[in-house]
Order: C-alpha cells, then sequence, then structure tokens
C-alpha cells in the first residue's frame, strides 16, 4: 500500500507563516509588550542604582515584582534599544517554544522529528497562554524550559537541581518542585535544588543589598504590586473565588481552599504511577495556590497536551487544546470592576484554566484509586523506550 507524508518542507513552511503572522499582529495592532519595557527599566535601575521596587512604567504603572537576583539579570536590556529588545524577546521566545515542545515529547517518552517540531510550534503558537507570553514579551517559556530540562534529566545526572533552583530564583513559583523532590524521596536532588535557589538569594543580597532587604521583608508580600488579583487574567483559585463571591479581597475564603489544593495536589504528584504525571500534578498546583496566576502562566498547557497525546488521551487532548484556544475570558465584559459582577452562566468561562486544574486534580485522584503504583518513567535508561512506559492510568483502568 502506498502511504503519502507531507514533504519536510511544508511544516517549516507553517511555522514561517505562523510566526509571520504573529509579527505582524504585534506591527498591525502596535504591541506594546509591556512586560519587556519592565525588564528593561529593571536593569537599568540595578545598573545605575535606582530604587528597584520605587518604579512604575507604561500606561498601566507596572513596577518590578521579581527578586533582586531576577532584575540583575536584566541589565544587558538597559543597553539594547527598545525595537531591538522586543525583536530579540520575540524571537527568543520562539525559540524557546520550540525547545518546550521538544521537552514537553522527552517528557511524554517520545521523540519529536524535525517536521513534527516545526509543525506543532506553529500550532503551539496560538495557544492562549503561549500566544500572550510572546505578546508581553514575558520569561515564562524561560522558566519552565528550566524547570522541564532539568526534571527531564538522567537522576545521575551532574548538577540535577540547580537549574530548577535557579528558575525559582527567578520566579518563585517553581519552587513547590523542589517540596515535589524531597516527598518523593529525591532528597539530593531537593538539596541541590535548595542550594541554588539560596545562591540566587546570597547572589542578589551582594549585588543589591539595599533592594534584598526590601523585597524579601516587604514585596514579597505585597500580592497586589502584582496587579488585581479578582480580574479574569487571574486565573488562580483566588481569582476565581474572588469573582464568585464578589469580594476583591477574599481572604480565608480562598487561602483555605488554596491550602487544602496545595497538600491534596501534592499527595497526588507523589503518589502518581508515572513520574510525568507527578510533575504535571505540580505544575497545576502551583499555578492554582498562587495568588496570581496570570493566564500567560498556564504555558504548562504544552506539556500537558504532549502527555495526553503520546498516552492515546485524544479526546482529553483537543478537549485541553480548545480550553486553552478559546479565550472564553476576554469574551466577556471585564472593564473596571465588571469582573466581580459577571453572572453566574459566565463565572466558569472567566475561569476556565482555574477549573480545567481542578477537574484535573479530581480525574487523578479517581484514577489513581484505581490503578497500581508503578515506578518514574524518567528513570528508564536511556534507548528504545520500556513498553511499559506507554501504559497509563487510563490504559489499566
Amino acid at each position: 500500500m502506498v502511504t503519502f507524508s507531507p514533504p519536510p518542507l511544508l511544516p517549516l513552511l507553517l511555522l514561517t507563516a505562523s510566526l509571520a503572522a504573529f509579527a505582524a499582529l504585534c506591527f498591525l495592532q502596535r504591541t506594546p509588550m509591556a512586560d519587556v519595557l519592565v525588564y528593561r527599566a529593571e536593569g537599568r535601575a540595578v545598573a545605575h542604582g535606582g530604587d528597584l521596587y520605587g518604579f512604575t512604567v507604561t500606561e498601566w504603572r507596572l513596577p518590578a515584582t521579581y527578586p533582586p537576583f531576577a532584575a540583575a539579570l536584566f541589565v544587558p536590556a538597559a543597553w539594547i534599544p527598545v525595537p531591538a529588545l522586543k525583536a530579540t524577546f520575540l524571537a527568543g521566545n520562539a525559540l524557546l517554544l520550540a525547545r518546550l515542545v521538544h521537552l514537553s515529547a522527552r517528557l511524554a517518552g517520545r521523540t519529536v522529528p524535525g517536521p513534527l517540531l516545526c509543525t506543532a510550534t506553529a500550532l503551539a503558537l496560538w495557544l492562549e497562554p503561549v500566544f500572550q507570553t510572546l505578546l508581553f514579551g514575558q520569561i515564562n517559556l524561560a522558566i519552565i524550559c528550566l524547570v522541564l530540562w532539568d526534571l527531564t534529566r538522567r537522576p545521575s545526572a551532574r548538577g540535577k537541581g540547580v537549574a530548577l533552583g535557579v528558575a525559582a530564583g527567578i520566579k518563585l513559583t517553581p519552587a513547590l518542585f523542589i517540596v515535589y523532590l524531597f516527598l518523593t524521596g529525591r532528597r539530593r536532588e531537593a538539596a541541590t535544588a535548595t542550594a541554588a535557589f539560596g545562591g540566587t538569594v546570597v547572589l542578589g543580597a551582594l549585588l543589591l543589598p539595599a533592594a534584598s532587604v526590601d523585597y524579601w521583608t516587604r514585596r514579597l508580600y505585597e500580592t497586589g504590586r502584582v496587579g488585581k488579583g479578582w480580574i479574569v487574567d487571574n486565573q488562580s483559585l483566588q481569582g476565581l473565588v474572588a469573582r464568585v463571591s464578589g469580594d476583591p479581597a477574599p481572604g480565608f475564603a480562598w487561602m483555605l481552599p488554596a491550602a487544602a489544593v496545595g497538600a491534596l495536589g501534592l499527595w497526588l504528584a507523589c503518589r502518581a504511577a508515572a513520574e510525568r504525571h507527578g510533575i504535571l500534578l505540580t505544575a497545576f498546583t502551583a499555578l492554582l495556590v498562587s495568588p496570581i496566576s496570570w493566564s500567560h502562566h498556564w504555558v504548562w498547557c504544552v506539556p500537558l497536551a504532549a502527555v495526553l497525546l503520546a498516552e492515546g488521551r485524544v479526546r482529553l487532548a483537543v478537549l485541553t487544546l480548545t480550553v486553552f484556544t478559546a479565550r472564553t475570558m476576554w469574551l466577556l465584559p471585564h472593564q473596571g470592576d465588571l469582573d466581580l459582577r459577571l453572572p453566574w452562566w459566565a463565572q466558569p468561562l472567566a475561569a476556565p484554566y482555574a477549573l480545567l486544574g481542578v477537574a484535573l486534580l479530581m480525574a487523578s485522584g479517581v484514577l489513581g484509586r484505581r490503578a497500581p503504583s508503578a515506578g518514574p518513567v524518567l528513570r528508564e535508561p536511556r534507548g528504545e523506550p520500556d513498553p511499559r512506559l506507554l501504559v497509563t492510568h487510563a490504559d489499566r483502568s
């Protein structure tokens, strides 16, 4: 029987067209890439001795919100003209997206040939979290690539845990993976990651002592600096509870559920039948319990879709990709305080990622009770994948 396979040039053309369409959209809409301007301002404050946490930039009056170590990494951005800096971030994020697709396949126990890598990257660009990351000039793709690269390395790899610790030093939420490593018995990796994280804190303190004291004793706890937690942009549990209750500061109404979800998520991650499941559960737990998880923080949808497809759960993968493409939260009226006055039927549309994350934890709990425990997939030796790696909870039930 004669089979047809598309020429290798076609995926490359698709990727080129996808990137060109995105760049044209940014140009026509005069996208400000606001976060790039914040990073540049942070770099200038470090380079010139300014008040790192005292400035605001852009018409939205955005402040610096990352630890001093991260701000020090942005110093080169202060030396690059804004147009060139935006182009650099756009190109860099495009390359990081391709790397994320590759790492997501590795997490799923698969390899990605070049044509498929180009096709997947071209399509993943239009997932809302990825799209928004490039649109704002965010660093989410760099953070997730650091975390996934480290977690998917061989257990005996030299320095395993360092990249994870550095990622936590830049943006604190990856620190939950250190807890996951400790609870799953990988104390050496957890200790290495903790030491690396501590190193970023010490380095930040040496370079910026006053800013470090300011950040770790004050700014870290001012979640309002990051933005309004009740707007639809926030897809964490706090955002969901605030909008449902109509209370912009829900306090214990979200803290208690967040604590319960955090404990449940880590427990499910530790007893997951495959390490890839544990990693995903930890990631989505961190997104749910964080006070603010902007929609562009949910770039973990890429490895989630990769794992679902690799395990043959095509319908769930399609559903997941639909949720992360539909942009339902942006279809609702959300100017001013309208986010707090949404009708009941609009609440699921305003919190699609948070609800999907909760559903993921619930499904994992149900399937976990049906399936016996299996060894972590990433501990298998390199080479041809072990057939056991293809067996999932769904396959066994």
